[in-house]
């Protein structure tokens, strides 16, 4: 299974040749994004439009907030169960220091013994037995 990192859904939704080439030689099944992602993503919007203060600005960011909700119904998004907690919490005690929600979805990864698709490979490779790559070139 391949777990896409935040930046790489933000790179399949902005159309990025590489991951778009990628995700579409998958099958749909191998494909799967975190909980910790759809959180991500939702944050951005909602704050994106407490920002907008002009009438395009809002339309323009509940029409973005509307496209994050529907593309998320595309795609396997893979809960942070208990299993990830006690994997989250060990790698905590382990002193990895990397961001936590970078941890989360390692966290989850591990638990699914699945591949992170990322390029943040600076921080995700300080993650013991993480398997991850890098689908943003072309």
């Amino acid at each position: 299974m391949y777990i896409l990192d935040t930046d790489h859904i933000s790179l399949f939704q902005r159309d990025n040749p590489g991951v778009v080439s990628n995700v579409l030689k998958k099958p749909q099944s191998m494909l799967a994004t975190t909980v910790i992602t759809a959180e991500e993503q939702l944050r951005g919007r909602l704050a994106m439009i407490r920002k907008a203060r002009t009438d395009e600005r809002i339309v323009n960011a509940y029409d973005n907030l509307l496209a994050t909700v529907l593309y998320f119904r595309t795609i396997t998004v893979i809960g942070f169960g208990s299993e990830s907690q006690t994997i989250f919490r060990k790698l905590r005690e382990g002193k990895i220091r990397i961001g936590t929600q970078d941890l989360r979805i390692a966290a989850i990864a591990i638990a699914r013994d699945a591949t992170v698709v990322t390029r943040n490979q600076k921080d995700f490779s300080l993650v013991p037995s993480l398997k991850t790559e890098d689908w943003s070139s072309a």
